[in-house]
């Protein structure tokens, strides 16, 4: 058994919010810090519209009016006669909007991507940035009512904490710098944050794989396998992605984890069964009566609220209710209002998932700690046909496959909590190798040099130079632990003093095989941008030297590159007679940068 959680060493009073926006259902979660007391994890089980009490999911859906006016969001968009409001209105309904976030690197992963993703419809000058804020201002406004309800005194204790909020995203494996840079400006525009540093400072990130291990930790869902030196897997099957993380367990008093390998994101989650599905249902019922738009969409309802749920084999058919008793058309197995279908049929909508998820899990294990177990946690995890096929499969690959008795579809937004309060995992793996584009100097010895030798350039102190070196920060597949640092050393040089004021360096990814790669523009398409760090250098010591031709200035700092949790950060280091000074850096994503397409 893991420790029992430890009393919140802070000296005041915070809230932490731990946010899921999933691609079809959203949760919250909560701890109240209270100095000196145990933190209790809970979830928000009260939304406006649900027909069900004590439930902690809502749809991730939304109705806008044509002037961009939110009509209903989340429960409340699925109550009776809203379908016909939107008719008679004309209003835009938005679904799957996460996403439309994500990479396009992983559609790499899975071509049909593309084709199966509906087109997001936004009413004029929305965007995606614009639809998640009015999504978390309205998990906002759920959550505060919710505490402000359920606990005594509840306004008071709101106000005891509402500038002191902790709030903690989840994302998908596979979301970068950019999409938490989007999701910030999300926060930001909801209002739940203040434009300032240190409002941003508090919008946390955690990973959706990471989240839920955390979740079954806490839980004491892994309690069998804690075991120090033994290896575990969380498959998070979630609506929109699949998100594959593998640790090892590191000690177990207290309890310390390590990632093992870099953690794997694909894009198969429930919303592609929904999607082939679709696909499907146009061609099969082509000619048919019921072909059309209105019907195909009430079989599609119901096909992901029941017929998908509760699909186990594939020896048995399955039913799409959709209308009147009165409904038949026996050429195209619809009777009684219910369009059969046969077991293979079913299987060819879960089928890619299932195939995708064994490979992911393959390419785990071939790269990290020696596994045994695999925890199969998620909303997509419930359907039992996936459950009882990847856990044959995994059987012969010598894994055992759990799926945990529990509540794990608030795996997410509880196991975010957790990561803010438990710190559980101590190292994660560099998915990708980093660095910066850099000039080498110049030896005439070597013959990469004398190749490049009409490329060079002389600095202001006489050293010759070669453009588009590239200098590794991070390399993929090292580890980072929590909190570690790397720094990279810089030498600026100017004729003018006042350009040595202020620093900008583009940070670049590698994505070629090359284990140490040397020049950026040999492979330039393998090189893309992901970030730029800003800092003001003007305090930083420079120092005139006289050079060959005139004085010019020298400045000699360290970019410090912080990246132990999921988040990039940075800072400036320098020399000032001996002590060491610190100066803040700002990590910005653009929108144009290449790693967003």
């Amino acid at each position: 058994m893991i420790e029992a959680p430890k009393p919140y060493q802070g000296g005041v009073r915070k809230l932490v919010l731990g946010i899921d926006v999933g691609t079809t259902y959203s949760g919250v979660a909560y701890a109240i810090l209270d100095p000196g007391e145990v933190p209790r994890i809970q979830s928000v089980t009260r939304f406006p519209g649900q027909n069900t009490a004590s439930d902690t999911k809502i749809p991730s859906i939304l109705y806008y009016y044509q002037n961009g006016m939110i009509h209903s969001i989340g429960a409340e968009a699925t109550l009776p006669g809203v379908d016909l409001e939107a008719e008679d209105d004309d209003l835009i309904f938005v679904e799957w909007f996460k996403l439309h976030l994500r990479p396009e690197r992983l559609d790499s992963k899975n071509s049909a991507i593309r084709s199966l993703l509906p087109p997001l419809r936004l009413p004029a000058g929305k965007t995606i940035v614009d639809v998640f804020a009015d999504f978390l201002q309205y998990l906002f406004t759920c959550t505060r009512r919710y505490i402000s309800e359920t606990h005594g005194h509840g306004d008071t204790l709101w106000a005891s904490f509402e500038d002191r909020i902790e709030f903690i995203l989840s994302h998908p494996n596979g979301w970068e710098g950019f999409q938490q840079g989007k999701m910030r400006d999300a926060a930001i525009a909801a209002g739940l944050i203040p434009d300032t540093p240190a409002g941003r400072a508090r919008v946390q990130f955690v990973t959706e794989g990471e989240a839920s291990f955390n979740f079954c930790i806490r839980n004491g869902l892994a309690d069998d396998v804690l075991q120090p030196g033994k290896g575990i897997m969380i498959l998070d099957a979630g609506g929109g992605t699949i998100d594959i993380s593998s640790y090892s367990i590191a000690s177990i008093s207290p309890i310390s984890v390590e990632e093992v390998t870099a953690a794997d994101c694909i894009v198969h989650g429930s919303t592609q069964v929904d999607a082939r599905a679709k696909v499907f249902l146009q061609k099969k019922l082509n000619g048919s009566a019921y072909g059309n738009h209105d019907d195909i969409k009430l079989m599609l309802d119901s096909f992901s609220r029941a017929t998908k749920t509760v699909f186990k084999s594939d020896i048995e058919p399955s039913y799409i209710r959709f209308g009147p008793m009165n409904c038949s058309e026996p050429a195209f197995n619809i009777r009684r209002g219910q369009l059969t279908l046969t077991g293979q049929e079913m299987v060819s909508f879960f089928e890619p998932s299932r195939h995708a998820i064994v490979e992911a899990v393959k390419k785990q294990r071939q790269a990290s700690h020696p596994i045994s177990t695999v925890l199969l946690v998620g909303g997509f995890a419930a359907n039992p046909w996936l459950f009882s096929a990847l856990q044959g499969e995994l059987a012969s690959l010598g894994l055992r496959l759990f799926r945990p008795d529990a509540h794990t579809s608030k795996a997410v937004a509880e196991g975010a909590v957790s990561f803010y309060l438990d710190h559980f995992v101590s190292a994660r793996v560099i998915r990708m190798t980093y660095g910066v584009e850099v000039g080498v100097h110049y030896d005439k010895n070597k013959a990469e040099h004398l190749a490049r030798r009409h490329q060079c350039y002389t600095r202001p102190n006489g050293g010759v130079r070669l453009p588009h070196g590239f200098s590794v920060i991070l390399t993929k597949g090292g580890r980072m632990r929590e909190g570690e640092e790397i720094s990279q050393p810089y030498h600026q040089q100017s004729r003018e003093s006042k350009t040595l004021n202020s620093l900008v360096i583009d940070v670049l990814c590698y994505r070629g095989k090359e284990s140490n790669p040397q020049w950026v523009d040999t492979h330039p398409e393998m090189f893309t941008p992901i970030c730029t760090i800003h800092a003001d250098t003007s305090g930083v010591t420079r120092r005139p030297i006289r050079g060959p031709r005139e004085t010019y200035y020298e400045q000699c700092f360290d970019v410090v590159i912080i990246c132990g949790l999921t988040e990039l950060k940075a800072q400036i280091r320098w020399n000032d007679n001996g002590k060491e000074r610190r100066g803040p850096a700002t990590v910005v994503y653009d929108e144009d940068l290449a790693i967003s397409r």
